[in-house]
């Protein structure tokens, strides 16, 4: 919803051209602020405000912004304007907002740009979405390793207004090679020895990602080392940028948003839920839900195969929801396990031999667990209900039944993300509707199966 507090201030002071009080606005609050108090504005209006206030400034707040009012606002202002103002924004954050531009605006502002951001914004949209590559940002701090710290503490104050961040500082040789690297902190604590060379202080054995890895092992590197910031190299060991923590939340927040989604039944929305075009929500939810119920429809091949035990056996019937669901619900759990086990590199396809005799074993728990459960309930059914069936016996088919599908849904639910996984698909495409529907159809299978073995002998 937006913030609605200073926006008819806002609107008289652009109507009035106050720029003594819109550059107070500007730089009195947190950019985040800021963006949220200029929510309700048009794009034309958030761009006349933005004006007043200093370039880092007004980066940061634009950064703040909506993508899609970001872009309207590219499309309001003077080419040569919105070019020199796309030069400023750090560089992993312009190619993104480059990418969903049209790209005959892009072709565009392209020849307005200096030389340098020129190449910097060409190449790093050259690398595949998703990747270290096209997460980096090239901008860091850079040192020799023959600078004493007084001479690296006067080459970081050239340096320190064109850095995104300076939590470390990287130690490169003359041909551009990472070498070792040193915190912000080491070199503050060296103040007191000037003379020392930062090749001494320099810590060697340095976590990296490759220019060509996944998003996914970015973020799983910046977490498990504690990271805030991570160098990104390519096979020559060549320092070609970092990617920095927030940059890696936006990645976790993003890969949990796509895995929720997928485990959801449905294809990913990209926007948040209100903002999302009424039809671009049906098209991702129509998909799933009718290929599940496509699925589903084979459900009623199944129970048609059984017709003579249903007709002789009513009380079967009674019982079909509770022995089935049993078999989605835990399929559904195990699935949710495993994909998540495998997001976060818990496990990998190799252990599929460990995950089965794990989820075997617990299988046989939850469904000797949920077994006697049916079971009980099963002998408690009422003689009446029941007509010419022992309720002794029906209980044993019920509790018999339960443990196995039980049983199957854990193993389905357990392997069908590896198996995913090793044929190169998403894991978090056996997704719980996809391992209920697929665990319905064949518990059925399942339940009548044995009803037939004790019942219809």
């Amino acid at each position: 919803m937006p913030n609605t507090l200073y926006l008819p201030e806002l609107r008289e002071m652009l109507a009035e051209g106050n720029a003594a009080e819109l550059r107070e606005f500007c730089a009195a609050l947190h950019p985040a602020s800021t963006a949220d108090f200029m929510e309700g504005l048009t794009a034309e209006e958030a761009w006349r405000v933005l004006q007043f206030a200093e370039m880092p400034t007004r980066v940061q707040i634009f950064g703040y912004f909506p993508r899609e009012k970001q872009i309207e606002i590219l499309k309001l202002g003077d080419r040569a304007e919105i070019a020199q103002f796309i030069g400023h924004l750090p560089p992993d954050d312009r190619v993104d907002l480059l990418n969903d531009v049209d790209a005959d605006l892009v072709a565009q502002w392209l020849p307005l740009m200096p030389a340098a951001e020129r190449r910097d914004i060409l190449r790093l949209r050259a690398f595949p979405e998703n990747t270290a590559g096209a997460m980096m940002t090239t901008e860091f701090a850079r040192l020799s390793e023959n600078l004493t710290v007084r001479e690296a503490l006067e080459e970081l104050g050239r340096q320190a207004g064109e850095l995104e961040t300076i939590y470390y500082i990287y130690i490169l040789d003359d041909e551009g090679h990472l070498r070792g690297l040193v915190s912000a902190r080491q070199l503050v604590s060296a103040m007191g020895k000037p003379d020392t060379r930062i090749g001494d202080l320099m810590e060697e054995n340095i976590v990296t990602v490759n220019v060509d890895d996944d998003q996914e092992v970015v973020a799983q590197k910046v977490a498990r080392y504690d990271l805030l910031a991570i160098p990104v190299v390519d096979q020559a060991r060549h320092m070609l940028g970092i990617i920095t923590h927030d940059d890696v939340i936006d990645v976790v927040v993003e890969e949990a948003s796509e895995d929720a989604y997928k485990m959801g039944g449905m294809m990913p929305i990209e926007e948040s839920y209100l903002e999302t075009a009424f039809v671009t929500i049906w098209r991702k939810r129509a998909g799933w839900l009718s290929m599940l119920f496509v699925a589903e429809l084979f459900t009623f091949t199944a129970l048609a195969s059984f017709e003579e035990a249903i007709q002789k056996v009513i009380a079967l019937s009674l019982f079909v929801p509770l022995c089935i669901s049993t078999g989605g619900n835990s399929g559904s759990q195990a699935a949710t396990l495993i994909t998540r086990a495998i997001a976060l590199g818990q496990i990998t396809v190799r252990d599929w031999f460990r995950v089965l005799r794990h989820e075997l074993l617990m299988g046989l728990a939850l469904g000797a667990t949920l077994g006697t459960i049916g079971f009980v309930r099963a002998a408690l059914t009422p003689q009446s209900v029941l007509g010419d069936v022992n309720h002794w016996t029906l209980a044993l088919v019920i509790g018999q039944a339960v443990a196995v599908i039980c049983l199957w849904g854990t193993l389905t639910g357990s392997l069908l993300p590896i198996a995913f996984k090793r044929l190169g698909f998403d894991p978090g495409f056996a997704s719980s509707p996809f391992v209920a529907t697929f665990v319905d159809v064949t518990g059925i299978v399942i339940y009548f199966s044995i009803a037939e073995a004790y019942l219809l002998r």
